[in-house]
């Protein structure tokens, strides 16, 4: 459904290196990195919100370059926190987004307003974070949209809000039809929900896979000091040393060649470790 091939963007202080991923239809892909580590960046330089310096983008098989108003009739998305035009009130906004897109479904769209429970006579501003996301998402699947594009989706909600949006989602995919790409640092939310991770790190991506081979594909191990040989900090992808020792992260077929011991890491500590430099000391 998304192609990206060689996508880079560069600015005074970062860059975007030839990002390159696939994303299937009907399955929720977590953009998981660090703040700053380029999620953002890479998600407007898909959409063409900022102007990518090199590299293709494709949906459906059309370049967004060329193709950007005809696909993003089929594309929801948000960018952040909901918080345009916060002093008009959400009925007047929607009368205005609708008359965007071609394929708009009124009807579609009052069912997901009951569903979530927004009260249309409210300003943007009135809304708890919560429901700002869901009135996002209530825009953005009212115009059948295949893809749902979101950054950042459950960034300050509380964890009965986001797991009230990671529902949502699981229920968006199960027609087998539409994808969701969402950026988030908080691994616990795609421990939850996603299929596949997508996970960059200084404007470079670092792994995709899905959720499964990513965990399966690693192993945590610990040991004494003296078990840190040069050899080892070869193979490690990150470690941290303690006052017992030193805990580290390594690919599991040369994990289990170790005598170490191991055990199975969770998406937050496979981000922490790749994101930890592994020192010649």
């Amino acid at each position: 459904m998304i192609k990206v091939k060689n996508l880079n963007k560069v600015y005074p202080t970062f860059s975007l290196k030839d990002v390159s991923f696939d994303i299937p239809k009907g399955y929720i892909i977590g953009f998981l990195g660090l703040n700053g580590a380029g999620k953002t960046t890479t998600i407007k330089s898909m959409l063409n919100v900022v102007k990518p310096d090199s590299g293709n983008v494709l949906f459906f098989d059309k370049d967004i370059a060329n193709h950007e108003l005809e696909i993003k009739q089929d594309i929801g998305f948000i960018l952040g926190a909901f918080d345009y035009y916060p002093k008009n009130k959400v009925k007047d906004i929607t009368n205005i987004y609708r008359s965007f897109f071609v394929n708009w479904d009124q009807e579609l769209y009052l069912e997901y307003i009951q569903k979530f429970d927004i009260d249309q006579d409210k300003r943007v501003c009135d809304l708890s974070a919560g429901m700002k996301v869901k009135y996002g998402l209530a825009l953005a699947l009212s115009h059948h949209a295949k893809i749902l594009i979101l950054d950042e989706p459950t960034s300050g909600l509380d964890p009965l809000a986001r797991e009230d949006i990671l529902d949502i989602f699981r229920e968006i995919i199960q027609d087998g039809e539409t994808s969701i790409l969402f950026s988030t640092h908080i691994t616990s939310d795609l421990d939850k929900c996603a299929d596949f991770i997508l996970m960059i790190k200084n404007g470079q991506i670092i792994a995709f896979d899905s959720k499964d081979n990513l965990i399966d594909n690693h192993r945590l191990i610990c040991g004494n000091l003296d078990d840190l040989t040069l050899e080892l900090r070869q193979h490690l992808i990150g470690y941290k040393k303690n006052k017992f020792g030193f805990d580290g992260l390594l690919k599991t077929e040369y994990a289990n060649s170790l005598s170490l011991e191991k055990s199975t890491p969770n998406l937050e500590d496979i981000m922490i470790y790749y994101n930890l430099e592994v020192k010649n000391d």
